[in-house]
């Protein structure tokens, strides 16, 4: 099973990195999988899921949902003001705090509805024009800003450029997250786990190496 090949080469990995098994986790990103691949995953013990897309979460997992207490439930694509408010009550986690409006949206909906999902700032590591997130030299004080506006921010995703090596934008968003205090790194995908683990991620998202494409 790919699930458990993929679970090998993340154990692996961790090991060749001289860090506990344990000190990375895995979000299988289940965004745009028709259910039949997303079920004998489900099935074998993987209770960690990125989606892109509120409403197709949604519809995909809100009875799922009632069978698994411990089913947690991550938005890793890009969120729209107008669905801050079915994001905060859906989602376990948040990834993708991008941009001023965003973190303000979601405070406001935060201190409406008492829930409190965790969060995480979205950097835009490689400074690419079609990505969102905060640029680097702009993540410290958007991060404050966030504090300002009453938001815990608990970690930091990047997607870095296709192109060239991945491990000096790892090591980038290490360096913002250490000195802001952040523990939480949410960076590595499935052609780049293994050196995102190297450079310390804690979570790793991967769809196609456990789904395959779709």
């Amino acid at each position: 099973m790919a699930y458990s090949k993929l679970l090998a080469k993340m154990h692996k990995a961790l090991k060749a990195a001289g860090r506990a098994p344990d000190a990375a986790y895995l979000t299988a990103v289940s965004k745009n999988q028709p259910w039949e691949v997303i079920a004998p995953v489900l099935a074998a013990g993987q209770r960690r899921f990125g989606e892109n897309r509120v409403q197709e979460a949604m519809m995909r997992w809100s009875d799922v949902r009632e069978s698994y207490s411990d089913l947690e439930l991550r938005l890793i694509g890009p969120l729209q003001s107008n669905k801050a408010a079915e994001a905060v009550a859906f989602f376990d986690v948040i990834e993708s705090i991008d941009r001023d409006k965003i973190a303000r949206v979601v405070a406001e909906e935060i201190q409406k509805q008492g829930r409190h999902p965790t969060l995480y700032v979205q950097v835009n590591i490689g400074e690419e024009e079609q990505k969102a997130g905060v640029l680097p030299l702009e993540a410290d004080g958007f991060l404050r800003a966030c504090a300002d506006y009453g938001l815990k921010i608990d970690g930091l995703m990047c997607i870095p450029p296709v192109e060239g090596p991945r491990g000096p934008y790892f090591a980038l968003l290490k360096k913002i997250a250490d000195r802001n205090g952040i523990v939480h790194l949410s960076m590595g995908m499935s052609d780049d786990f293994e050196t995102a683990l190297a450079f310390g991620s804690t979570e790793i998202r991967v769809g196609s190496a456990i789904f395959g494409s779709r």
